[in-house]
């Protein structure tokens, strides 16, 4: 307990200690806001932050590029209510995402606003290790149940990655080249460019380390070897502009993986490998009329995965179709209406399911009519029809009213509901099928509100949340529709922007509990969250220290969590508690000349040593040097 209060206390202390020492500094000058900031996942179209209700998170640009270092998971991981369990073990460790203490099924992944899903898995999740933080533009994170809006796994919310898409001038070119800890090699180059009626936009990413054991061994004289990977991505996309009111955009993206593994916690195991690959490829085409969009989106992702270990090979590989068409009509220039259908297909190429390449379809239409800035009030209400191949139908909903007042002060209140539906393993795998399961089914709820100075450069939100999930599915001697979870918890969250210095920070908090049947009744008990924590709180500060140099420091702690340990030597699994820890993160930028930076990323600065997963290794201090180019 008094370690975990004193780490608590140095991330308050450096907290304080950084923000009135830098912002008295500055001189006055209006600067960027969040206020008046653009998103497009809240309601699939353009909207301005006043006009929704909705909890986002939003990283720019420009914090991507102070991760030259990092990849995708550590970049989320740094976020408020978001935990990527495994993203500072061994790079080529499985990562799970934890959004606002959920499940990683129950977080819907997109890319450029489409689902993606790897039906071969067993909760259906997509693998963000297959995404490339290269690749990527921005990243739009949308809080609560979002099914209305997207369907099936988004009752936590949806993690939207948006990709880079084209340049500013007819060729332009840029490319990243570094060098760090464990032997790591990162190295992007994209070409992209813009014509009156075409843009493209290229790009290729090798990504390569020696890593280090991805189980830790206690007593540092077992020799344990290193788990490594390589992995290449490559990204292409191409828009024509068919007329002033018609685009269309063609894009593909290729990723393989491989790395190794262990056994399991304090297990080595010298020849395990597992390989991954995802091809993506589809369209995107808006046309624009008078008074409103109609958006055509199709895309098809291909999934192969293979685990080699002592037991032998075993291969899984699924197919995901996505075809939607949606319609945002402008009543006038307070009210909207959007509707539109979705058509998604399930497929996992498996001889040893119950049934041979098992599949299924949803098609599911929706509908949703929004209020902008009435007098400072705006709203949403939507309900989307869900027909499942299998299990037949369900309906969701969701209302989204906000206010504004006096462009100082805005609050919100969301409620809807949302649904999981079963995966084709939980259906039709070879353990535990049972074609008789039925859609996992939440109602969620959040309120809170948003301050703004008057000079719009200081924010502040308070948000909270109450998740019910029933009809979990869970596995005993087979898969059943088992427990209910109750989760609640806060955000706080802060901006600051001023001249040269950004600095943002949050604390979160999250519990549970889960009711479990249990004889002829049943039994509710703590839901200990699995290497979850209650308590996070986060502080990230970017400085522009000369007219080359630039800093950021980034300082996050994690409270206590729970987690289990499989004996392998008793057959048995124990609960253990892993210790609080805190990261300190340094980058720095320097422009060596226009066009030329070379930065250093130096992460865990206070060389902790601590648990993610209980058994496994997790990164102490290391660096990473490199040069990024445009041109």
């Amino acid at each position: 307990m008094k370690k975990e209060i004193k780490v608590w206390a140095m991330t308050m202390i450096a907290c304080w200690f950084w923000v009135p020492t830098q912002t008295t500094a500055q001189q006055d000058s209006l600067s960027a806001t969040t206020l008046r900031e653009v998103v497009v996942t809240a309601t699939k179209f353009s909207k301005n932050v006043t006009e929704t209700g909705k909890v986002l998170t939003v990283i720019d640009q420009e914090q991507l590029a102070y991760s030259g270092g990092k990849d995708l998971s550590q970049v989320l991981n740094e976020q408020v209510g978001l935990v990527i369990n495994g993203a500072n073990s061994n790079p080529a460790k499985d990562k799970s995402v934890f959004l606002r203490g959920a499940a990683g099924k129950h977080t819907l992944i997109m890319i450029d606003g489409i689902p993606v899903n790897d039906p071969s898995g067993i909760d259906g999740a997509f693998d963000i290790r297959l995404l490339s933080i290269d690749q990527i533009e921005r990243i739009e994170i949308l809080k609560g149940s979002q099914s209305t809006l997207y369907g099936t796994d988004a009752i936590a919310g949806v993690i939207n990655i948006i990709t880079k898409t084209k340049g500013n001038k007819p060729v332009s070119g840029s490319g990243i080249l570094s060098y760090g800890s464990y032997n790591t090699l990162r190295a992007n180059a994209s070409v992209s460019g813009s014509t009156e009626k075409v843009d493209y936009s290229i790009g290729y990413t090798r990504f390569q380390t020696d890593g280090l054991s991805e189980a830790r061994d206690t007593t540092g004289l077992a020799g344990f070897d290193k788990d490594g990977m390589n992995q290449n991505a490559l990204q292409a996309s191409v828009g024509f502009k068919v007329s002033e009111k018609f685009n269309i955009r063609p894009f593909v993206r290729y990723n393989d993986f491989d790395g190794a593994f262990d056994a399991g916690a304090f297990v080595d195991e010298e020849d395990a490998t597992y390989t991954a690959s995802t091809l993506h490829y589809g369209l995107i085409s808006d046309y624009q009329y008078n008074k409103g969009l109609v958006s055509l989106l199709f895309a098809h992702n291909k999934t192969e995965r293979s685990f080699t270990n002592m037991f032998g090979i075993n291969d899984y590989d699924g197919r995901f179709n996505h075809g939607e068409v949606f319609i945002r009509h402008d009543l006038s220039s307070t009210y909207q209406l959007m509707g539109g259908v979705s058509y998604q297909y399930f497929n996992m190429i498996a001889t040893n399911a119950t049934v041979e390449n098992p599949a299924f379809d949803i098609i599911s239409p929706y509908v949703s009519f929004f209020v902008n800035s009435l007098n400072g009030f705006s709203a949403e209400l939507g309900g989307r029809y869900v027909n499942h191949s299998v299990y037949g139908d369900n309906f969701t909903f969701s209302i989204n009213p906000s206010y504004l007042i006096n462009d100082r002060y805005k609050l919100f209140v969301n409620y809807g509901t949302g649904f999981k539906a079963p995966t084709l393993t939980q259906l039709y795998g070879p353990f535990g099928a049972n074609e008789d399961l039925k859609p996992e089914e939440s109602t969620s709820f959040e309120g809170g509100v948003q301050w703004f100075s008057a000079n719009k450069r200081f924010d502040v939100r308070a948000t909270y949340f109450q998740r019910k999930i029933d009809n979990v599915i869970a596995y005993t001697t087979g898969y059943v529709n088992w427990d209910k979870l109750d989760d609640q918890g806060i955000e706080i969250e802060a901006f600051y922007k001023r001249n040269k210095l950004t600095v943002s920070g949050f604390y979160a908090y999250v519990e549970g509990e889960i009711t479990t049947p249990v004889g002829q009744g049943t039994e509710t008990k703590p839901n200990d969250l699995i290497r979850r924590p209650r308590h996070s709180v986060g502080f990230n500060a970017a400085y522009q220290l000369t007219d080359k140099l630039q800093a950021s420091v980034i300082l996050n702690t994690f409270g206590k969590r729970n987690d289990l340990f499989f004996d392998f030597g008793t057959f048995t699994t124990i609960p253990v508690v892993l210790e609080p820890y805190q990261l300190l993160d340094v980058y720095m930028e320097y422009a060596l000349f226009n066009r030329i930076k070379l930065f250093g990323d130096f992460r865990n600065l206070f060389d902790q040593d601590y648990y993610e997963v209980y058994g496994y290794n997790t990164q102490r201090f290391n660096a990473t040097l490199g040069v990024r180019a445009q041109f």
